[in-house]
């Protein structure tokens, strides 16, 4: 039975998910849930109060594919998610930032929303989005940004508190209802700009 992984989102940009270019990718940040989740899982992001958007959908995500940083750098089909700060938002929130020096073997961190101004290396940002060095990806996924819709309230109570870490342990009822629910959009991909964008 595939397992469902829901979190609280506080600042959605478009870099934690990355819905961009056809294919949703959790590369940073949530490192419990990137170490956890495998194939058929599925992530679900819900909007916080900060945001007013407390009980609304982000995204929701099936994990199709997981694979280390240095590939995930190295895919060619993910070269358009290396950021350019100097480019459009939606590479400017490239998440293709981390990859170890084939020489020294140490972790190298681009010039990213994570890392400091001028490119200086954010260790506390490293040292939690490296631990696990693992990228979860789907091309099965809705993303809806300023767009979240309520979710219904016979599903809604189960996000009512803050599940700002993380939770797992829906009852199999519970996700097929949900999983029900997000299909009924009978719709796929990027439905809408980062919340952020906008703020």
């Amino acid at each position: 039975m595939a397992k469902m992984y829901a979190y609280t989102i506080s600042r959605d940009y478009g870099f934690a998910p990355n819905p961009f270019h056809g294919v949703c990718t959790l590369c940073t940040c949530k490192p419990k849930i990137r170490k956890a989740a495998e194939v058929g899982d599925w992530v679900i992001g819900v909007g916080s109060k900060p945001m007013t958007l407390n009980e609304h959908l982000i995204y929701a995500m099936r994990v199709t594919e997981t694979m280390s940083f240095d590939l995930y750098w190295s895919d060619p089909r993910f070269a358009c998610k290396i950021p350019n700060l100097r480019g459009s938002l939606k590479q400017a929130y490239g998440d293709n930032i981390y990859h170890t020096d084939p020489n020294t073997g140490q972790w190298i961190q681009e010039d990213s929303h994570h890392s400091y101004e001028g490119g200086r290396v954010n260790r506390d940002n490293l040292n939690r989005d490296t631990k696990p060095p693992r990228v979860l990806i789907s091309d099965d996924f809705i993303y809806f940004g300023e767009n979240a819709p309520k979710i219904p309230s016979h599903l809604a109570g189960q996000f009512s508190r803050s599940i700002r870490n993380y939770k797992v342990n829906f009852s199999a009822e519970l996700v097929r209802q949900f999983i029900h629910w997000i299909r009924s959009y009978n719709t796929h991909g990027c439905c809408g700009r980062p919340v952020h964008w906008s703020a």
